[in-house]
């Protein structure tokens, strides 16, 4: 079989979807096409030199490594392409991004013909994607007095690969798009259902505003209508990017709207401009940075406050809100880098300060934070091999230290990990700093984006600082479909050649494993200190700190064991008072708040901000429950403070869950997995005998703001709804709108249950078991008036509820049990009234692969709750996805609606559903 005709096949189907040749990665299909270039009488040698020169993927893609070995043939002369002079080969090379076309350039520097070194060097000299191997040659080349590595190293040392790009335009000229009313959330850019397709970049951008062609064909017009301005995509009246932070999102937005990153490579813009009037979520907003592009702020619509300074509020107790500036589709507004201001017609709208800091200034001027990070690295290096101090080329990293006052737990991590600043210098929060990673995870839908990142940045292996990294195949375990068997393997393979431990053993030595993600990183954090990078929104450990980040910064942090961010503001949240009997601690999650935006008036002083919640006698898979909904609060992060006690316990869970893994034979050559149950014991060691208590903040510490939680208040199941058919668009789809039970006077009525995603642990698996026990005993009989779909977040958790009798108790009640040996192919269209027990893993909350019916009410678990997430809309009816306790939706499922509150205090009667209660301790130093 001809592989280039198989090509030109592709091509064709290709065509009828409207697109392009998919860039090339595969040496066998470039090794063809470069046998057609060299064979001048060959039919298709014209549309080869074309899919050579401007099709190839760069970094270290197979492809990448004969497309830079070909072109030093050209430079040397070894081969001849009239229509590539070896002038033209260079600038070729220039543009590959490192790896194999590094090793090309220096092997041209280093050589004997004078004219080529020179002519290499100048290349040379802007590239930043260097590794050990490649700095390492150079430094012995300059040792042994060669002048040529002497003037690159000189070159890196004053960083002139970035003080000799341009500089960034003082006035950028925007018109606006609005591509919705109320928070946005990336599943609009980048809808989790075509997750398969986003390592397709051009293919996966036909998915933007969840395939809409009429907003499409909308922002091509305004392309077309104002040529030479960039679109600003906007969330009018809400944050734009809410609930991951969803790197293809952004690809999506550039691709659309962006400016071409190289006319070498195809389908890969940068710059995207995006807006929100209550600005971008934190994640996506990183998101933005990577690109090299400008996440505003609007605030173009504003509270109104009455003349005693409180809010004014509508008849349902919401702020009243008034527009100051118009940004409606097509309005033509002037971004100032200079003044870092936004202007309409001359006349100033908006400081946008915020968003033009000098580290984002150098983001924009370098295409990306990753060139920036790449480029420090390298001028360090530089300067250390020339033993000279390092000039000041980017901007000083901001260090705010104050005199006097303590540390928050987010500041004592960051002051531990931190790097590159001034030594003794204290860092407080506001401080810019780039901090060694302990921990990273990436995840199945990402996964092959991460990897496609890492080949961009020319990495081959995981940084040597990094302690363990998991590459996890959650969010694909519902359905193993053709799409699944495609793409999955192939990652699990790059991954574990990488250096991560995987999900699946590319060499089937060990059982596939579907667990999800978060669980999985919040087992092997066995530090409180740590500082975990991982590829979800809901990377949100209840050890340590955790920021859900894209595939590019995760890429970042497996390839430098480094991330760079400003140390946020905290906000303490702290317990009072004592929870009910039947109440879950979900129940406390939701409480915390809706308690939270009372307290402050509808503000949410949580966006963006760390949560440090003083959780003290949960253990850490209890904990997580909290931490990972503060995804939904749109809080940057959350630490957990503990008492000793009780993290030992976390630990010594961790420990044994990660020697599980060890047993299946998932530990690696470097025995990763043995190091972290070591660090594990050594924390432990420290714990016990007081050489170093558990993360406390200091008592002195200073936080935006103080949230006092009180469990009195608590009286009911507390549920997050949709209010799907709230009259004000803007205040649909939100996590704030927080419920009481009653509020549906038990006839809500519910279509489907889902009990499962990462919210819940072995625990709620517990509470089902009685659960339906006690209906049993209770009535006579288990009858399901709507579908229960369950799906445990992990394996080991399936396990341990087999070995204390609780899995033969779901079995007996339910009608499907999941088989590995023959895991389903086709995702179901329609569920029956009975228990599904469903294959460890994400299931219906990430919604690329199952659903519930188009406008089913779903009572979940999980963490979702957007348009079209769990379920789509129905032409007769919106689909909803309400959030609640096990217990809730369990009941909910038997009942076929909503519960009345004596209807659930039955069924959970005699069941504790948490032993949560506020410490007595003081968790301060």
């Amino acid at each position: 079989m001809n592989i280039y005709t198989d090509y030109l096949k592709q091509i064709e189907e290709r065509k009828v979807q409207g697109l392009h040749p998919q860039p090339i990665d595969g040496a066998e299909l470039l090794s063809q096409i470069i046998d057609q270039i060299k064979d001048l009488n060959n039919e298709y040698r014209e549309d080869s030199l074309n899919f050579f020169i401007y099709n190839v993927l760069p970094g270290t893609t197979r492809a990448a490594g004969v497309k830079a070995k070909f072109l030093k043939e050209i430079i040397l002369g070894e081969s001849v392409v009239k229509e590539i002079t070896p002038a033209f080969a260079l600038e070729q090379l220039a543009h590959m991004k490192g790896g194999p076309s590094v090793e090309v350039l220096l092997d041209l520097a280093l050589g004997d013909d004078a004219a080529i070194a020179e002519d290499a060097a100048k290349v040379l000299k802007t590239q930043v994607f260097l590794y050990e191997a490649d700095t390492e040659r150079l430094e012995n080349a300059f040792n042994l007095g060669s002048s040529i590595a002497k003037d690159i190293i000189e070159s890196y040392a004053k960083a002139e690969f970035f003080t000799k790009l341009p500089d960034v335009e003082e006035e950028i000229e925007i018109v606006t798009y609005i591509a919705g009313v109320g928070d946005i959330s990336t599943d609009l850019l980048s809808p989790g259902a075509d997750a398969h397709s986003r390592s397709d970049r051009e293919l996966h951008g036909q998915c933007m505003f969840e395939h809409n062609k009429d907003m499409q064909n909308e922002l091509l017009a305004l392309k077309e209508q104002h040529p030479d301005k960039r679109v600003m995509l906007i969330a009018e009246k809400g944050t734009m990017g809410v609930g991951s932070s969803r790197m293809s999102g952004v690809n999506n937005v550039a691709l659309w709207t962006g400016v071409p990153f190289s006319k070498y490579v195809p389908f890969i813009n940068f710059a995207p401009v995006i807006a929100g009037t209550n600005g971008i979520a934190p994640i996506f907003l990183t998101t933005v940075s990577v690109t090299g592009g400008i996440g505003i702020d609007l605030k173009n619509w504003e509270k109104q406050i009455d003349a005693e300074g409180n809010t004014i509020v509508d008849k349902d107790g919401e702020p009243v809100l008034k527009q100051t500036y118009s940004v409606d589709t097509g309005t033509v507004l002037t971004i100032n880098t200079k003044t870092k201001k936004l202007y309409k017609d001359g006349e100033e709208l908006k400081d946008i300060s915020t968003a033009l800091t000098p580290p984002k200034m150098e983001f924009i001027k370098a295409g990306g934070s990753y060139a920036v990070v790449f480029g420090k690295k390298l001028q360090t290096l530089a300067c250390k091999i020339l033993g000279i101090d390092i000039p000041q080329v980017y901007a000083a990293s901001k260090e705010v230290s104050i005199e006097g006052q303590g540390l928050t737990a987010v500041e004592k991590i960051f002051n531990k990990n931190a790097v590159g600043t001034t030594p003794g210098k204290t860092l407080h929060a506001g401080s810019n700093v780039r901090v060694e990673v302990n921990i990273v995870g990436s995840q199945d839908t990402t996964g092959l984006m991460t990897s496609q990142e890492l080949e961009m940045m020319a990495a081959t292996v995981i940084s040597p600082i990094v302690d363990g990294a998991y590459q996890s195949g959650c969010h694909t375990a519902s359905v193993w479909d053709d799409k699944s068997k495609a793409n999955i393997p192939r990652l699990m393979s790059f991954m574990n050649d990488f250096g991560l431990i995987t999900g699946r053993d590319p060499k089937g030595k060990y059982f596939p494993m579907t667990d999800v993600i978060h669980k999985v990183l919040n087992d092997i954090t066995v530090g409180d200190w740590d500082i975990i990078i991982g590829g979800d929104s809901h990377t949100r450990m209840s050890k340590g700190v955790a920021f859900g980040a894209d595939s590019g910064t995760v890429a970042l942090a497996l390839a430098t064991g480094e991330a760079t961010m400003p140390i946020p503001e905290s906000v303490k949240v702290t317990f009072k008072g004592q929870m009910k009997s039947y109440m879950d601690f979900r129940d406390v999650v939701h409480a915390t708040q809706s308690q939270m935006l009372k307290q402050f008036g509808g503000e949410n002083v949580f966006q963006g901000r760390i949560i440090e919640v003083h959780i003290g006698t949960l253990t850490a898979d209890e904990a997580f429950t909290f931490t990972d909904w503060t995804a939904e609060m749109k809080a940057k992060a959350s630490i957990c403070i503990s008492e000793d006690d009780t993290l030992i316990e976390s630990l010594e869970i961790a420990k044994g869950r990660i020697q599980i893994m060890i047993d299946k034979g998932m530990d690696n050559a470097k025995q990763v997995l043995k190091g972290l149950v070591d660090k594990a014991e050594t924390r432990i060691t420290e714990l016990k005998t007081g050489i170093k208590p558990s993360l406390r903040p200091d008592a002195n510490a200073k936080y935006h703001a103080e949230v006092v939680i009180d469990l009195d208040e608590i009286s009911e199941p507390m549920i997050a709804d949709p209010d799907v058919n709230n009259e004000d668009v803007s205040k649909r789809y939100t996590h704030d709108n927080i419920r009481p039970l009653s509020f549906y006077g038990g006839t809500k009525k519910v279509d489907l249950g889902f009990v499962g995603s990462c919210m819940v642990h072995k625990g709620d698996m517990k509470i089902l078991a009685q659960m339906l026990k006690n209906i049993e005993a209770q009535h006579g009989k288990v009858e399901f008036k709507a579908p229960l779909v369950v799906a445990p977040p992990t394996y080991n958790i399936v396990d341990e509820l087999k070995a204390e009798g609780d899995w033969e108790v779901l079995v007996r009640y339910s009608g499907f049990e999941f088989d590995d040996n023959a895991p389903k192919g086709v995702a179901r269209t329609g569920y029956e009234n009975m228990l599904y027990l469903e294959r460890p893993g994400c299931n219906l909350c990430m919604g690329n692969q199952e659903k519930a019916a188009p406008g089913d009410t779903v009572m979940a678990t999980s963490t979702r709750l957007f348009q079209g997430r769990v379920v789509k809309d129905s032409g007769e009816k919106k689909g909803e996805s309400l959030l609640s306790s096990t217990p809730v939706v369990v009941l909910s499922t038997i009942l076929g609606r909503t519960p009345t509150l004596a209807e659930y205090e039955a069924a959970v009667d005699g069941i504790v559903l948490t032993k949560f209660k506020p410490s007595t301790k003081q968790l301060v130093r």
